[in-house]
């Protein structure tokens, strides 16, 4: 049996290798330091800059822990609805609950540690060398300086900066060593568990991470154990058996989330029975827990027991204090379309939950796709207040108002969404502007808005081009959008909106200039590549070239239909038609669109395939029947051919056609 582990931690300091780092380390510390005082003047001018990292530091670490402390169940709907807007918000929601449960705890502090020490005045300027020392891209000379610091004071924003240091650096052992040493001295400390159970997965320490997790339940029962060991699980088999392996080593009696992680690798493995075993052991020791609820349905909807798994979650919601389960019950019925069943149940949800934000958002939104717009504004204008879904409620009353015909009041409320929901809504509402004929106020709206949002000046900038573009003034939205790029040369948005504007014909120079200048700022975009590739290929120039650019932006976008039609069409212009139909056929298969299918058919019928041929065309024509481009290909003329051999080929056609 495997020796058993601490919780708390041990002195990583012991272990042989890390002494003789942190011999090395003193050096270094002085050498900056001595810096320091050398070039006072200019740290004290600088001092700001750093404080600031400092400062922004503190927030971005705690936004990632937060984020892996999200339940992912309701993702796939709000991308459906939101691009994800209702996640990012629980995120900033739960990074501002831990940093105010951090700050309680720093109030406690350690009684071993000086905590007179951890004041600002003190820490200010090793702070502001480890953040010099980052600029000048002396990431190991940073590192070094915040694990003195570490040990030195008793900061948990230290302890969280030090860790970002050492995971960008990809050194699991002293990011791990810096968890160890915050979780001693603030136990409950969620940000600092977490962050503990996930670096002791990824070092292998598996009694130490499932101590950990379990340590967490204890603290908040609700805790998303799923989200700390989501990307942990290896893909192999073989690699989840030594996992297995070595969790079935351990002790697993008196830790349930051992037993967890062990059903999960099997689950992985299809050993459902097994895992439903597992998890039925550590549901005896925690009934009440949501993620060991909820997997245990994942394990019988994985094994075909859905109507099991349904009376499953129905039972033990009774028993919840929070909603975790029933909303991952009403995920699972909007994934089967059962929009009806879903309501229902959130209607119920909302009357004993009438305060949860969360699901009065997912009533609102639920209550727009089924059309029932009067039950979504009672649920949304709730939410018309609230610091995390205020935004998400008047764009979705929006949206709700413009399907019900109120054009005016989805205008305001359009108008009132700020924050990332901002350019969609700004793209309803032209939208809407244009439907109804009043593009001068859609102008009208984006000038001002490029003066009170200074922020979202390039994206306005755009918006207002394609309005303009739309309405026939191509010739105004280049200047409009020359004016843009005076503001901001490398916009390569910009200069990219230009490119979709300019003729490939008239305006080859300037067309010219901006591609280059576009592979300048990216040279590896697969999209720009892929203009730069099909307008030389328009222009039946400078082919191989053109060839070049479509393959290196394949080896980035591998799977993009756009750029294997560019291929095909650069390759059937360099007579290399296998080569044209191979990458058409790709195309094709992966986006029917007429054009596709017309470059394809011609590549087919010209390499003498016309069997293919006839059934491309047949297709092209039952999903456009009324498109009058197909009947250029009944008018085919092979230019690379000698006549005789084009008329058999015309003949041979015609004749399988008519026999289709």
């Amino acid at each position: 049996m495997t020796q058993n582990v601490d919780f708390m931690p041990d002195n990583l300091a012991q272990n042989d290798s890390l002494q003789k780092r942190k011999a090395q380390e003193k050096p270094v510390q002085n050498r900056w330091l001595r810096l320091a005082k050398k070039h006072s003047i200019t740290f004290l001018i600088l001092g700001s800059i750093a404080y600031a990292s400092y400062s922004w530091a503190e927030n971005k670490s705690i936004k990632n822990i937060a984020k892996t402390n999200q339940e992912p169940r309701l993702q796939q709907l709000v991308n459906d609805h939101s691009n994800s807007e209702q996640r990012i918000a629980q995120e900033e929601q739960l990074a501002e609950q831990m940093k105010a449960r951090r700050q309680e705890n720093s109030v406690v502090g350690s009684g071993n540690l000086n905590t007179n020490n951890a004041n600002e005045d003190n820490i200010f300027l090793p702070v502001f060398v480890a953040e010099f020392a980052l600029s000048q891209d002396q990431i190991e000379e940073s590192l070094t300086t915040y694990l003195a610091l570490v040990d030195e004071y008793n900061q948990p924003m230290i302890n969280e900066r030090a860790l970002d240091l050492a995971l960008k650096a990809n050194d699991i052992p002293r990011a791990l060593y810096i968890a160890k040493v915050w979780v001693d001295r603030y136990p409950e400390d969620t940000p600092a568990l977490f962050y503990l159970a996930h670096l002791s997965l990824r070092a292998k320490q598996y009694e130490l991470s499932a101590k950990t997790l379990d340590r967490i339940l204890q603290l908040d029962p609700n805790a998303n154990i799923e989200g700390i060991l989501a990307g942990i699980y290896p893909e192999s088999a073989e690699a989840r058996q030594e996992m297995l392996n070595a969790l079935n080593s351990v002790d697993k009696k008196q830790n349930p989330s051992l037993l967890v992680m062990i059903a999960g690798l099997e689950a992985e493995n299809q050993q459902y029975e097994s895992a439903l075993h597992k998890v039925n052991l550590a549901l005896k020791q925690r009934p009440r827990v949501p993620s060991f609820i909820i997997l245990k349905a994942k394990l019988y909807l994985a094994s075909n027991q859905e109507a099991r798994a349904m009376r499953w979650l129905s039972w033990k919601s009774f028993f919840q204090d929070t909603p975790d389960v029933d909303l991952y019950q009403v995920q699972h019925l909007l994934k089967k379309n059962q929009t009806d069943k879903a309501l229902r149940k959130l209607r119920r949800m909302v009357r004993k939950y009438p305060d949860h934000e969360q699901l009065l958002f997912l009533a609102g939104i639920t209550s727009i796709d089924a059309k029932q717009y009067q039950n979504a504004g009672n649920y949304l204008k709730r939410l018309q207040n609230s610091a995390q879904y205020q935004d998400q409620a008047n764009y979705y009353l929006a949206v709700s108002a413009e399907r019900n015909q109120e054009l005016e009041l989805a205008i305001k409320l359009y108008k009132a969404v700020d924050g990332n929901l901002y350019p969609v809504a700004r793209k309803n509402l032209t939208s809407l502007y244009l439907k109804h004929n009043r593009s001068t106020e859609a102008i009208q709206l984006l000038t001002q808005e490029r003066v009170s949002h200074p922020s979202q000046s390039s994206f306005l900038y755009q918006l207002q081009a394609q309005i303009l573009q739309s309405l026939g003034n191509s010739s105004q939205a280049l200047m409009l959008l020359d004016e843009a790029l005076q503001h901001d040369p490398n916009d390569a948005e910009l200069i990219y909106s230009q490119v979709l504007l300019l003729d490939p014909f008239k305006d080859r120079d300037r067309l010219d200039f901006a591609l280059n200048k576009l592979l300048e700022i990216e040279p590896n975009s697969p999209t720009f590549l892929n203009a730069y590739a099909y307008t030389l290929a328009q222009q039946n120039r400078k082919l191989d070239l053109a060839r070049r650019y479509a393959e290196q932006a394949l080896i980035y976008a591998p799977q993009q239909a756009s750029i294997l039609d560019t291929l095909g069409y650069v390759a059937y212009l360099q007579s290399d038609y296998d080569v044209a139909v191979q990458a058409l056929a790709q195309a094709y298969q992966l986006a029917p669109s007429l054009g596709i299918g017309m470059r394809y058919a011609k590549a087919l019928y010209i390499r003498g395939d016309v069997d293919r041929f006839n059934q491309v065309y047949r297709d092209l024509k039952t999903a456009h029947p009324d498109a009058i481009e197909l009947d250029q290909l009944l008018e085919l003329n092979v230019p690379n051919l000698s006549p005789n051999i084009s008329l058999d080929l015309s003949k041979s056609f015609t004749t399988h056609l008519h026999h289709s």
